[in-house]
């Protein structure tokens, strides 16, 4: 992205900008920025500008010309201590203030010790000046961007133990049962999570299933009010229905298959020699 040095701004020649739906913060890092640059700060955003490691102000929406702190160093003060550059080496850092989406995902098991897939789906924001500044004071930037997957890398343990802590308490045909319950906790400690990154938690969606997609179909069966034993017949009729096995009905009334609908009998060896009268 092209930067001068009279307007700093996250949009690009054609008007758009860095801050998209995956990304929180991009760090904007020039070393030609001097004071009186112009300070562009869009209305989906906040801007947190440092200065060698030092914040010097939070700005919401608007144009601000940069100032410097202090008065300018010049002559041979410059040379000798700074070798002719500028001491002061800006840093702006723009925050979203847009709704992102997040999601996360991993394996939880049951009281049984099934394995289950949980899906987590959640909006967060950054509300004001003061949680932006949070945001850049405690979540560290890898790159030039703080992407929305660098921050599942910190959530992610609190849900997998939010979750955990309901599901292995709770046996695998009574899961969706306790959803809201694991809802409301997993929305509760991530919450609480977030806040410490100046980030604030809006809608949560928890989507739990079997790992195993036979036990997924086979409890979906079960809750048609099949009992076990025909809920497994059931699903082993539906697989032999894929392949054409005509026998796949039998299957599923749990009677047996006989070739040309006609029941053999059959007799002890000594019967066929020796046949009764």
């Amino acid at each position: 992205m092209a930067i001068t040095r009279q307007v700093i701004t996250t949009l690009d020649g054609n008007g758009l900008s860095v801050l998209t739906p995956d990304v929180i913060a991009f760090k904007y890092y020039d070393e030609s920025i001097v004071s009186g640059s112009l300070l562009t700060v869009e209305t989906n955003e906040f801007c947190v500008l440092k200065s060698r490691g030092a914040v010097l102000a939070v700005y919401e929406t608007g144009q601000y010309p940069i100032q410097t702190p202090d008065k300018p160093i010049l002559g041979s003060v410059v040379q000798g201590f700074f070798g002719g550059a500028s001491p002061w080496v800006y840093e702006p850092i723009y925050v979203s203030r847009s709704k992102l989406l997040a999601k996360t995902e991993g394996i939880a098991t049951s009281r049984e010790m099934a394995e289950l897939v949980y899906q987590v789906d959640f909006y967060i924001h950054v509300d004001s000046k003061e949680d932006a500044l949070a945001l850049v004071t405690h979540m560290p930037f890898s790159g030039r961007t703080i992407p929305v997957k660098e921050l599942i890398q910190y959530a992610g343990p609190v849900v997998e133990q939010s979750v955990n802590q309901i599901l292995q308490v709770t046996p695998l045909e009574q899961v969706n049962e306790h959803i809201h319950e694991i809802t409301e906790l997993v929305k509760e400690h991530l919450s609480s999570f977030l806040k410490i990154y100046g980030i604030h938690l809006n809608d949560l969606k928890v989507l739990i299933h079997p790992k195993d997609e036979r036990m997924r179909q086979i409890i979906s069966l079960k809750a048609l009010g099949l009992s076990p034993l025909d809920a497994v017949r059931m699903y082993a009729a539906l697989k032999m229905a894929e392949k054409g096995l005509v026998s796949a009905p039998n299957m599923a009334i749990g009677q047996a298959f006989h070739i040309g609908g006609n029941i053999q009998s059959t007799f002890p060896v000594g019967d066929i020699i020796d046949p009764p009268a």
